[in-house]
């Protein structure tokens, strides 16, 4: 007999920076009221996924935690290796801005440690 194993991807809810298009990554910025109607909104939708016991991982931001609690998710575990890269010194910026000093920048360039983590996560869960 063999099982059916589904993963599903839920960013959180918009935040102040992100409906800004700010660089947010070891900052932790709560959720805007649309962002906790989003992650409310995401309640009927997994529902209709009818999942069974599933296994929720969390990045160690809040927003996460708070956009899965919203979404009638319990949090299985805080997993590290999920959280969002730290953008040093451009933290906090939006691209346009970082590209005043930086013309030729782009998230995907500088090769982050994020890709290799996220490989992690998922050869992790499947034994």
């Amino acid at each position: 007999m063999s099982t059916a194993h589904r993963l599903v991807y839920i960013r959180h809810g918009e935040t102040e920076w992100s409906r800004a298009g700010r660089h947010t990554g070891t900052t932790d910025i709560g959720l805007t009221e649309t962002g906790v109607e989003q992650a409310r909104s995401l309640r009927a939708v997994l529902d209709s996924l009818a999942l069974h016991d599933p296994t929720v991982w969390v990045s160690p931001r809040a927003r996460a935690a708070r956009t899965a609690e919203l979404a009638g998710l319990t949090v299985s575990a805080v997993e590290p290796d999920l959280a969002e890269w730290d953008y040093g010194d451009y933290e906090g910026r939006t691209s346009a801005e970082i590209r005043e000093s930086d013309p030729g920048w782009t998230v995907w360039r500088s090769g982050r440690p994020a890709a290799s983590r996220w490989t992690r996560c998922v050869r992790g869960s499947t034994g």
